[in-house]
């Protein structure tokens, strides 16, 4: 395990599905390699380590002490001012060293993204299933953003939203720093319109002439509050607070897809952007999503089933470009493969 794994397993917080990606991350003195981002490391100014490097060494145990010395030998952990760290420099010297990390054999994902549009600000792309949107867990060089950063030459490019790794669709990518910040306000002020599809198994007791979800007619508009914690799986419902999650319900048709099932095709319009928000709301309307290993059941974890992908499906973004002030809309072209076909 590199130092970055095992920085990993200790835990490092996820920004939420669907959110605005607002941070902006301390300059890095090293560039992108093969589109992943240099590793940034806090080391404390004082302590009983003589060296940055013995410090290192102490916090990494169970690597081969000899390799990381090496690798300052090398010159290939720098300070804050991009200059090699040697095995000599003392602690306190930088109060972070960055290093690129050793990255591990990933099996590839079987399925491409799509390039909808690009320019000298934006990126768009359809996004299959199963593929994460941003480097996470077991998946690095097998995520959308490394894979543009290698495709387009482009190690600026960075996400202005995220999908969940089981849901496709249209995802946006800032090409430049200099104009992030305004496309990414957009999400946070909530001027992006989003449409998504879904396809659930229909409720038995489904009447057609009648629609209703959960004893509810629709279409409807739902909300509950959602809170995401670190380490979580699953979002914790808190159905006493205060609403922060809606989600505009309706039912785009219903019918038995081509695998057989008797299926329920919805279109959702979140207003908000809570971690696995629409999965959520389904769920708790009784038309949990086929193919969720989460909501409304947490099920054990088990290998990708690509015979029955999430049906979950960002359908297209439509906002006014900050930039131009002219109207831009999105859509994907992929489809549910679960959708009523009869």
């Amino acid at each position: 395990m590199s130092i970055d794994q095992l920085a990993a397993a200790r835990g490092v917080p996820k920004p939420d599905a669907g959110a605005m990606m607002t941070h902006v991350p301390m300059p890095s003195p090293l560039p992108a390699k093969d589109g992943i981002g240099p590793t940034r490391l806090r080391v404390p100014t004082s302590g009983p380590w003589a060296t940055i490097a013995e410090y290192v060494v102490a916090r990494f145990d169970h690597l081969d002490a000899g390799v990381l010395y090496r690798r300052f030998d090398a010159g290939e952990i720098v300070g804050t001012d991009g200059r090699p760290v040697g095995r000599g420099t003392a602690l306190g010297a930088h109060p972070f060293v960055w290093y690129h990390r050793d990255l591990p054999i990933e099996d590839p994902v079987p399925f491409h993204e799509e390039i909808l549009h690009i320019d000298d600000d934006l990126v768009v792309i359809d996004k299959p299933h199963f593929l994460p949107t941003t480097p996470s867990g077991r998946y690095l060089r097998e995520s959308a953003l490394v894979r543009l950063r290698v495709r387009l030459d482009n190690p600026d490019l960075a996400p202005i939203h995220r999908l969940d790794r089981g849901t496709a669709g249209v995802v946006m990518f800032s090409a430049r720093p200099a104009t992030r910040g305004a496309y990414q306000s957009l999400f946070e002020k909530r001027r992006v319109a989003k449409v998504y599809e879904a396809v659930s198994a229909r409720p038995p007791c489904w009447d057609r002439d009648a629609p209703a979800l959960a004893g509810r007619a629709v279409p409807l508009i739902y909300r509950n509050h959602i809170e995401s914690r670190r380490g979580e799986l699953r979002v914790v419902v808190d159905d006493v607070r205060e609403p922060n999650a809606e989600t505009a319900v309706e039912v785009r048709g219903t019918g038995v897809s081509a695998s057989g099932r008797a299926v329920l095709h919805t279109v959702l319009r979140p207003h908000t952007g809570r971690m696995h928000q629409l999965r959520v709301h389904l769920a708790a309307l009784g038309v949990g999503i086929l193919g969720d290993r989460r909501y409304p059941d947490l099920l054990p974890e088990a290998p990708d089933d690509h015979s029955l992908p999430l049906q979950l499906l960002a359908r297209e973004l439509e906002f006014t470009d900050p930039l131009s002030g002219t109207p831009r809309r999105f859509v994907t072209r992929r489809t549910l493969s679960e959708a009523p076909t009869q």
